[in-house]
């Protein structure tokens, strides 16, 4: 049998005692494909282990855990040299898992597993923001970034995506609009945003797809801003429903910009990010990932 190429697994912490990934694991492994295992336990680690990575020659590392764990491992990859930047792989195990689901990524490990290590290889894009944070999936702004951040772990675990969907429906009374503008190629917007997402991938916060048309290699990125009261309805309307939502002004770009005259705070695939003045880009073709054959997020 051709001896196979080092695969590295990045595994969050809480996912260390999952039974079914580790069944998963000795099971390749006894098929001939070498997997080491490392796992998170503070911010910084998925770097440091991904330097590992490189150091051992592995040609692909996946990142085993939310949409969170995927974002610091994008972050991380996108410092490395092209020529020796491993291709990034993807076991599904946080809460949501947001861009796992939208891109169709079995929640079985070993399948997830086997897609990660031994899948097609296709080049995805990544945005940046403010020159220096990345993220994979989508960035949301205003309501919809205070349900995310703000719902407990304990309702987290037990009701899993649908849980930020409840928590939003218990904080109704802490409905905000955030005054901004919005600007790129050929489009522009000034008014009271009440939910702003930045779309690489279609969904976040749960299984809110808002937006819905996004794909991951077309180098652009979508834009969808909830500027109608109807927040519920339109909430409902993302949750069941891929038709353009009228309460919905969107709009596809390589680049944008939004200004605020008050602080506002963009959540980055669980990451959150603080500012006045945002500037987000497309970055094409910049990782190269394993995803699934008919993948709806592939142009």
């Amino acid at each position: 049998m051709e001896k196979q190429a080092l695969t590295l697994v990045i595994l969050n912490g809480k996912g260390a005692g999952n039974e079914a990934l580790r069944t998963a694991i000795a099971t390749l492994r006894a098929e001939g494909y070498p997997i080491e295992v490392r796992v998170t336990w503070e911010t910084g680690d998925s770097e440091r282990y991904l330097q590992e990575a490189i150091a051992l020659h592995a040609t692909t590392v996946v990142a085993g855990g939310g949409d969170g764990t995927i974002n610091e491992l994008a972050n991380s990859l996108i410092k490395i040299a092209s020529s020796s930047r491993p291709v990034l792989g993807i076991l599904p195990l946080g809460t949501a898992n947001d861009f796992a689901t939208s891109a169709g990524i079995p929640e079985d490990p070993e399948a997830a597993l086997r897609l990660a290590i031994a899948g097609e290889t296709v080049n995805i894009d990544l945005a940046r923001v403010n020159q220096d944070r990345y993220f994979i999936n989508m960035a949301t702004g205003g309501f919809g970034t205070r349900i995310t951040t703000e719902t407990p772990e304990k309702l987290k675990s037990a009701l899993g995506g649908v849980s930020y969907f409840i928590h939003g429906l218990m904080r109704m009374d802490a409905l905000k609009a955030d005054s901004c503008a919005i600007s790129g190629p050929d489009f522009s917007w000034n008014g009271d945003a009440l939910a702003i997402g930045v779309g690489n991938g279609r969904q976040a916060g749960g299984g809110q797809r808002l937006c819905p048309r996004a794909f991951i290699n077309d180098g652009l990125l979508d834009l969808s801003i909830v500027n109608s009261q109807e927040l519920l309805s339109t909430l409902l309307h993302s949750l069941t429903s891929d038709e353009q939502n009228p309460n919905i002004i969107s709009a596809s770009l390589p680049w944008l910009n939004i200004s605020s005259p008050n602080e506002m705070t963009f959540n980055l695939d669980g990451e959150p990010l603080s500012g006045t003045e945002f500037h987000i880009e497309v970055i094409a073709g910049a990782l190269t990932c394993r995803l699934p054959p008919q993948c709806e997020l592939i142009a």
